[in-house]
Order: C-alpha cells, then sequence, then structure tokens
C-alpha cells in the first residue's frame, strides 16, 4: 500500500529527510518547522489535500510530541544489576546528588 503520510522517498539511503532535519538544526529550530507544517496542513486541508493534509498535521503534530517527551535512559552502572535502572533526568541519579 502505498503511504502517502510519509512516502518511501524520504526514507531512501541509512537516515530518513526527518532525522536528518532534526539532526541540523537546534531544537528550537526543529520544534518551529515541526510546528510550521502542522500549521501548513491545518490551514490548507479545507481547499487542497482533505483527510490526507489532515493526516500528515497528525504526522508532524507526533513527532512534536515525541521530540517533546523526555527520554528515558539506562545508568551505565545499571548494566551489571539484575534490573536496569531507569531515570528520566540526571537530576534522579543518586550519584548525581553526591557532586
Amino acid at each position: 500500500m502505498k503511504d502517502n503520510i510519509n512516502p518511501s522517498h524520504y526514507k531512501q539511503g541509512k537516515i530518513e529527510a526527518i532525522d536528518a532535519l532534526e539532526a541540523a538544526m537546534l531544537p528550537e529550530q526543529f520544534e518551529g518547522y515541526l510546528k510550521g507544517n502542522i500549521l501548513k496542513y491545518c490551514w490548507r486541508y479545507e481547499n487542497k489535500g482533505g483527510v490526507e493534509d489532515l493526516k500528515k498535521a497528525q504526522w508532524y503534530l507526533s513527532k512534536l510530541i515525541e521530540h517533546n517527551t523526555p527520554k528515558e535512559f539506562v545508568h551505565p552502572d545499571a548494566v551489571y544489576a539484575k534490573e536496569p535502572q531507569k531515570v528520566t533526568s540526571f537530576t534522579q541519579d543518586p550519584l548525581w546528588s553526591k557532586l
């Protein structure tokens, strides 16, 4: 099935176009890019792409949510633990409080 929301020509090579854009921009620039695309597709959906444009706006909104969701990371010392110690920020790291 053809994906008109995130077509295959954006996924050629080893990196997807959206990931290259994110890597090339400061976080606030990338957020602006995402917000601009959300606005563009919502603005034009009635006169151009209809529901497909709303789905494109939704795709960019999902990326914006993902971009603003804190990433969990596993503390390097947890590699030796039986269960990984997941923390969402450095300030939750017990070693951080000792500094």
